[in-house]
């Protein structure tokens, strides 16, 4: 059995329900109202979680970075990232908010300054994937005591091991890995959910999928049916929102659909073992092949 992480007063591991975050991201649009509304659509879906981002774009590109492409936006990268900030300020109602509803609150963080401003009201800390390597931020931020959250897009195993080392070297227990594919949105296709399993046994750690596909369901069944202990998605208020974020995410009611299916799910996984379920019982008295009193009397007589 792979040891479980403990999240505040949730489990995360083999045999404990999937574990079930909801990325709010920057989605909130500069609006701390926005932001307010993400956590009570993701209360009423029914999520263990909700994260969002906390970054400086002066910590993240220079000014003169240029424009992205991949984007496809005709403002410069390091405007574009300076609009989504969110400020710290917001921080102490936003997980005010998320422990009303009984969810625990998360974010992804970039530099030390959030580190520090984030550590007194997050379970959990989230290193993004372009993150991975950034190791001398991972091992500031084990410092906190608190389960780290490490998602592998865009990396080979060979660098998810060095990360790994990292976080052992540090004497830390709690960490967790996602699958996750760098793209927005992710093609069904490059999700690669079987790579749970493989990261589960190489590392012997917890293991789930943060999905970047656009489809509400394909993803998170399939990461839960290989044995997936946790299941991060994007979602957002309208698909018709302003922002980069926005097109890929899950609009509310996906969202809720997203969680009602996991959990059916684990339900139809069971447990592994193959017994008589008590539904059958009927059946397999009344129903399977036998020889009757009356054919086993003829047989005497003959």
């Amino acid at each position: 059995m792979i040891p479980p992480v403990r999240i505040s007063d949730r489990t995360i591991g083999d045999g404990a329900p999937c574990f079930l975050i909801a990325e709010a991201g920057s989605n909130h649009n500069g609006l701390e109202p926005q932001a307010i509304r993400l956590i009570d659509v993701a209360a009423t879906a029914g999520v263990d979680a909700v994260k969002f981002q906390v970054f400086r774009a002066e910590r993240l590109y220079p000014k003169h970075a240029g424009m992205s492409d991949y984007l496809k936006v005709g403002r410069s990268i390091y405007d574009i990232i300076a609009e989504m900030e969110m400020p710290y300020a917001w921080v102490p109602a936003l997980a005010a908010r998320c422990r009303e509803h009984g969810m625990l609150f998360m974010a992804s963080v970039f530099d030390e300054e959030s580190a520090d401003r984030l550590a007194p009201f997050v379970d959990a800390f989230k290193i993004a994937s372009y993150e991975l390597t950034h190791v001398p931020l991972i091992r500031y931020l084990l410092r906190a005591g608190k389960p780290v959250i490490v998602s592998t897009g865009a990396a080979t195993l060979e660098e998810v091991a060095e990360t790994v080392d990292a976080v052992r070297s540090a004497r830390h227990h709690g960490l967790i890995l996602m699958q996750c594919t760098a793209a927005y949105p992710a093609p069904l296709e490059s999700l690669n959910v079987r790579t749970i399993p493989a990261m589960k046994a190489a590392f012997d750690v917890p293991v789930g999928l943060s999905d970047h596909s656009r489809e509400p369901l394909v993803g998170p069944l399939a990461a839960v049916a290989v044995g997936a202990n946790l299941i991060e998605k994007h979602f957002t208020l309208s698909n018709e929102l302003p922002g980069v974020d926005h097109r890929f995410a899950v609009e509310p009611a996906e969202l809720r659909l997203m969680v009602q299916k996991i959990r059916e799910t684990e339900r139809a996984l069971g447990d592994g073992r193959k017994v008589v379920h008590p539904v059958e019982e009927e059946l397999r008295l009344f129903a399977r092949r036998s020889i009757s009193p009356c054919a086993r009397s003829r047989a005497a007589t003959r």
